[in-house]
This record gives structure tokens, sequence and C-alpha cells, in this order.
């Protein structure tokens, strides 16, 4: 039996098309964006427009891969994009794309909550993406505010207006995505105001296709109610009909023997007046 080696002819570093990135040392992308779908609703929600993508944890930067010079935004939603050419390059290059995304978010960490509204601020101003949120479940305690946004003006961020609703619920509109993004009792939450609704959490979707499921089957069971009723009806107007049928049908009769009664007699009478001679 005979084995065969096979030789690496290149090198690691030629290998690789992009760095690797530490993961996240916390729990706060499982808790406030995974957990709850935010990128399936997101998703769901564009998906007649095949030219959005939307993702988490892409490195993103001018010209990859330059470990020292890209973010790894916790979500990133994309207009015309190249998807084939981020999943080539584990990535999303900028230069190469043509174009910066369109939105990130960052959600707040107690270790880099800091940095996202510094250092971030300042890599995803430079990096020319549109618009950039940071979003803080702790309600300010990581970032500078519970939820902050910032649109890009000629080269310069410009703060988004955050309404405060009252009752733990803040948002503001992102003109990127045609949607509010909201703080709603320390959740990432965003709001449709074509369709004055919330995209669904997965406890929400899960509920309504519940919801969908009893109410499909109340209809059935209606339906099958509604069936039998009309059965009935059917039923009794037969037998109705068959009853007037058979009350027609003894009318007949009786009228019959009366008709043959009276011309029985009729003979009789002229058999009385022939027999008298009259």
């Amino acid at each position: 039996m005979t084995s065969k080696t096979t030789a690496l002819t290149r090198i690691r570093e030629e290998l690789e098309r992009f760095p690797d990135f530490p993961p996240r040392d916390d729990m706060q992308n499982w808790l406030y964006i995974y957990d709850t779908s935010v990128i399936t609703s997101l998703a769901i929600h564009y998906a007649d427009q095949p030219n959005v993508t939307v993702a988490s944890e892409v490195p993103v930067g001018p010209s990859l891969p330059v470990r020292n010079d890209a973010r790894i935004p916790d979500l990133l939603i994309v207009r015309d994009g190249d998807r084939a050419l981020m999943e080539e390059q584990r990535g999303y290059a900028i230069d190469r794309q043509g174009k910066a995304p369109d939105f990130v978010l960052e959600v707040a960490s107690p270790t880099t909550g800091k940095v996202d509204y510094t250092d971030k601020r300042e890599d995803y101003e430079r990096f020319g993406v549109g618009e950039y949120w940071r979003f803080d479940p702790s309600g300010g305690e990581y970032h500078d505010a519970a939820l902050a946004g910032d649109l890009l003006v000629d080269g310069v961020y410009e703060p988004i207006e955050i309404e405060d609703l009252g009752e733990g619920r803040l948002r503001g509109y992102s003109e990127a995505l045609g949607l509010y993004v909201c703080w709603e009792d320390g959740m990432l939450r965003f709001f449709d105001p074509a369709t004055e609704s919330y995209l669904d959490t997965h406890e929400e979707e899960r509920a309504g296709r519940l919801d969908a499921q009893a109410r499909a089957g109340a209809a059935e069971a209606r339906a099958r109610e509604e069936e039998a009723a009309r059965l009935a009806a059917e039923a009794r107007a037969q037998e109705e009909a068959a009853a007037r049928g058979t009350a027609e049908a003894r009318a007949r009769e009786e009228e019959a023997a009366r008709l043959a009664a009276e011309a029985r007699m009729a003979e009789l009478e002229e058999e009385l007046r022939r027999l008298r001679g009259e």
C-alpha cells in the first residue's frame, strides 16, 4: 500500500484573502440582533428588493485586506452592493465595491462602547458610510446616548433627530432604510411608517403564525358548520318538497274520486228519470 503526500505550493499568507478578526467578548449581538431576529426581519422586509444586502459582522474598509484600517459593524445594509464580491473577499472593500455601505449600526457593550461613538464614528465618516447608528440597550451607560444616528452630509456626519416618545421609547428616521430605528425598552426595533407597524421579532412572527393557524382552523370549522347547515337545509327542502308532492298526489286522487262519484250519481239520476218515463 502506498501513500501520497501533498505539499503546499503557497504559504499561509498567500492563501488568506482576508485576515482573521477577533470575536466579540460579549453577548450583545446575540441578545439584541440574533435572538430577536433583527437581521431576518430586515431581510424579509427587503425580500422584494434583491439589490439590498443585510449582513452582520462583515469587515468593512477602504481597501481590503488591511487589518488596521477596517471595522466590523454589528449590522450593515447596502443597496446595489456586489454580494458575490463580498463573499469572495470575506468583507466589504469600498474601493472594489465602488461605494460605501448605506447603513451601519453598532450595539454598545461594556468593552467597546466608547470606541463606538469616538474612533468608529470617525472611521465610518472617513469611509463615507451614509448613516451610522448606535444602539445602547443600557440606555446610555456604554454609549453617549441610548440611541444616536449620524447622516453623512458633504463628507461630514450630522446628528439625526431622535424623538422621545415617552414610556421608554426613542426613535429616529433612517432615510437609507425608509424605516424608523427604535429603542423600545432596551430592545432594538425597526418601524415601517408605510404599514405603521414594527418589523416582527422572532417571537412575534411565531405568535403571528400560530394566530394565523388558529384563525385558519376557526375559518375551516365555520366552513364545515356552514356546509353542514346547507346540507341540512337542502335535506329539509327535499323533505318538504316530497311532503308537498304527496299532498298534491292525495289531492289529485281525491279530486278524481269526487269527479267519478259525481259522474256515477249523474248516471244513476238519468237512469231513474228514464224508468219514470220522464
